[in-house]
């Protein structure tokens, strides 16, 4: 039998922390988008390299956070540009311009209905609101038209740590004065954004389809569990 998950106590919430890629943003979508884009750069090029530098660079990075490794940065780009038998400098190239730069004018056709309204709530309730990225996140929000009141990526000089490495909360954490009982991490990968949490003791929402018994579930941002936020009036002070 599953055991009973412990529901968000919104009263002891201070602080919300957000991922960003399949939580804020459809991102199934996005990589139906970006495959026809994918396909249709290769029949001009007459080339499957950025295809096959895309797919071996993210079969490095998920390989490298299992690993822990504190070295993450350069080795993303120096263990896929062995595989694929290019300079890492090249690997940097398409990963900038097709997992960093050309996707983000269609973010925002791919946001979950009802993030925008969960920020604004959050804030406007007086909690405080993080995103904590494996990818650099400064760029997708602006372009998913969404403001953070903090925003740390693994990709930061003071981080440097892949998921489920906790060294990006810490510092979110240290940044807030918040605990870490005290916060919510809001993600949709149990073994990157459940765990990270978890390795700290702080309480974690999922966004999936299946109930589970390790922490609390979502389908919706318009599900009932937010529906305290969401109607709760404007703290005395917040602007």
């Amino acid at each position: 039998m599953m055991q009973a998950v412990q529901p968000v106590i919104w009263d002891k919430t201070d602080l919300v922390i957000f991922d960003v890629d399949g939580t804020l943003y459809d991102q199934r979508r996005l990589r139906a988008r970006m495959a026809l884009e994918l396909l249709y750069a290769a029949m001009r090029s007459r080339s499957l390299h950025t295809l096959n530098v895309l797919k071996i660079f993210r079969r490095c990075r998920e390989a490298l956070a299992e690993e822990a490794a504190a070295d993450f940065f350069d080795r993303q780009f120096e263990d896929t540009a062995a595989h694929c038998r290019c300079s890492a400098e090249d690997v940097r190239r398409i990963v900038g311009e097709w997992i960093e730069q050309r996707p983000l004018p269609y973010l925002r056709a791919c946001r979950y209905p009802g993030v925008e309204e969960l920020f604004e709530a959050l804030r406007r309730s007086g909690r405080t609101v993080a995103v904590f990225s494996d990818y650099s996140a400064e760029d997708k929000l602006q372009a998913l038209g969404l403001k953070s009141d903090l925003v740390v990526s693994a990709t930061d000089d003071d981080v440097r740590r892949l998921k489920p490495d906790p060294t990006g909360l810490h510092k979110i954490l240290a940044a807030t004065g918040v605990a870490a009982g005290r916060a919510l991490m809001v993600g949709d990968r149990f073994e990157r954004d459940w765990a990270v949490a978890n390795r700290i003791d702080m309480p974690a929402l999922i966004r999936s389809r299946r109930e589970d018994s390790r922490c609390g579930t979502f389908r919706s941002y318009h599900d009932a569990l937010f529906q305290p936020v969401l109607q709760s009036p404007r703290k005395p002070g917040v602007g």
